[in-house]
């Protein structure tokens, strides 16, 4: 049964558990493994926000930095901010009210960002990448996504395999690690979400096992984001099926286009739902509400029998 929660923002609350959440992803990056820089210039950067709003997101994630896997370039704290800046302040002109996340660890973008009117820092490391990123939070009262990461992009090629088993106690361990580096920085209980980080140092098949055991980390008393979508583990998978049912070598899961990992990625969505996630960070925001509005049916169902 999926818990109930009020997340603290920078200045407003939203409400977790009764339904779930849609964040639309919005990479004003030239380099994104999902849409190769199709929203690099910002005025496309809004506006595809904006149709994401229209879709039904409940929050923006806005980054200016690509993660992808074997990525060895980092980019510098003034060219993210050239990135999303002039993004974060025509949507706040175009769509006041729009809850707005800040994809970055870094923490000199986190104030900028949050200062224009940003809601929630979403930190891929965790808070572990940058010693200021907590207080930075804890003194403007945001919200918090800390996710769990396995190495750094350009190590995850060459990650030793980690057993099932062994995989859910490294990321619980983690994140308990991340909370805690919050909450003595200041940040609020209630302002923490987390996210697993599915694909983050997880090799394909053990994300399988990490997103059948999402309850766990649920467990942990936070928020849970899950974040599934178009990534490499459901190419692989769909790329696995689809050689088998013709007979052939299986594709790479690179050579799997993003708008084919649609369906994937609806079964990864549900099946974090089903497992107690509240947030989904998603590209295709219309089908992502559309899949969440069913099983949200039966998790309410589960709620009401109990």
């Amino acid at each position: 049964m999926r818990s109930r929660h009020t997340w603290k923002l920078r200045s407003r609350t939203l409400e977790l558990g009764a339904r779930t959440l849609i964040m639309g992803i919005v990479n004003v990056t030239p380099d994104s493994f999902s849409d190769g820089g199709e929203y690099f210039h910002s005025d496309l950067a809004v506006e595809h926000a904006l149709k994401l709003l229209g879709e039904g997101a409940d929050i923006l994630d806005i980054g200016g930095e690509s993660t992808r896997p074997g990525n060895k370039e980092r980019v510098s704290a003034i060219e993210e901010l050239r990135r999303v800046m002039p993004v974060i302040k025509a949507l706040r002109r175009e769509a006041p009210d729009a809850v707005i996340s800040i994809d970055t660890y870094k923490a000199e973008v986190a104030e900028r960002a949050i200062t224009a009117g940003a809601e929630i820092i979403n930190d891929v490391s965790g808070f572990a990448w940058d010693p200021h990123m907590a207080a930075v939070a804890a003194r403007l009262g945001c919200g918090c996504v800390l996710m769990h990461m396995r190495g750094t992009p350009e190590e995850w090629r060459m990650l030793p395999p980690i057993s099932s088993d062994e995989l859910l106690p490294v990321v619980l361990q983690g994140l308990r690690q991340s909370a805690a580096v919050a909450e003595r920085a200041g940040v609020k209980r209630e302002a923490i979400a987390l996210d697993p980080g599915l694909g983050f140092g997880k090799n394909y098949d053990e994300n399988f096992p990490l997103l059948a055991r999402l309850q766990e980390i649920v467990a942990l008393g936070f928020p849970l984001l899950a974040g599934a979508s178009r990534k490499s583990f459901i190419a692989n998978a769909v790329a696995e099926r689809r050689a088998e049912r013709d007979g052939r070598r299986s594709l790479e899961p690179r050579d799997l286009p993003a708008e084919e990992r649609l369906y994937g990625t609806l079964a990864a969505n549900v099946a974090a739902i089903l497992r107690g996630a509240h947030i989904l960070r998603v590209h295709d925001v219309a089908a992502a509400r559309d899949a969440a509005a069913v099983a949200d049916k039966v998790v309410n169902a589960v709620r009401e029998r109990h």
